[in-house]
């Protein structure tokens, strides 16, 4: 069976990275959920994806430089559309009291300096560690992680060609996954990866028809902005 993650929520009918996107990909019928996290100013760990609030919000300027207050006054949701102008960025404390399903968050790069120990802070107080998968392209946090929590859930990122960095990443994490990008996922990465006992997922995918190709290299789980799309599509 196909594990389906909704990428930033079911980001591909609702503003990525807010309650919104996450109550519609639970109310799909998704296995998972993904997000990403960044410290803000006062230490707040808020769910955005860029290291800036211009896109997603009617803001400007770095996220770093905000305090959590000063994010909630921000509109998360016009730019995607006007019936969304109430969201607001949130926190991971609030997503995972929000959302009861498995939950993959990403650490962002450069997304500030003790973000690894904020992150299993939130966790553990919302007993929530047996449900997430922590992520990142920031190799060196995941290792800062492990110490912090040996009995995390660990997946490395990775977004280029070729299976031998990532596994050599993945082997001193302790993790459990490689999550590939679609157009490193060839028939010897993913072959390479189950041999090496690691689960393979596989990011952005948005044709259940493209799945089916990673599905049949061994493939196990697919990020998607549509999880309808896969959830009511016979898959491999």
């Amino acid at each position: 069976m196909t594990t389906v993650i909704a990428h930033r929520g079911a980001s591909g009918t609702a503003p990525e990275n807010t309650l919104a996107a996450f109550g519609r990909a639970q109310r799909l019928g998704a296995h998972m959920i993904e997000l990403d996290v960044q410290l803000a100013a006062d230490g707040a760990v808020v769910v955005l994806h860029d290291d800036s609030v211009d896109r997603t919000t009617d803001g400007r300027g770095l996220v770093s430089a905000y305090t959590l207050a000063g994010l909630r006054v921000l509109d998360a949701g016009s730019w995607f559309a006007p019936e969304f102008a109430a969201e607001r960025v949130p926190t991971l404390a609030e997503v995972l009291a929000a959302v009861s399903l498995p939950v993959n968050v990403e650490l962002k790069r450069g997304g500030g300096a003790g973000l690894e120990e904020r992150a299993i802070e939130v966790v553990r107080t919302a007993g929530a560690l047996d449900r997430v998968v922590f992520s990142s392209f920031d190799h060196d946090a995941l290792q800062r992680l492990r110490r912090l929590a040996p009995d995390a859930e660990i997946a490395v990122l990775w977004g280029g060609r070729g299976a031998q960095r990532p596994l050599f990443a993945a082997r001193r994490v302790a993790a459990r996954a490689l999550h590939l990008r679609k157009t490193g996922a060839s028939v010897g990465a993913v072959s390479a990866a189950l041999k090496a006992g690691f689960e393979v997922r596989v990011w952005t995918v948005n044709d259940p028809e493209e799945w089916r190709v990673f599905a049949a290299r061994g493939a196990t789980a697919v990020f998607t902005d549509f999880p309808e799309r896969f959830l009511q599509t016979p898959l491999c």
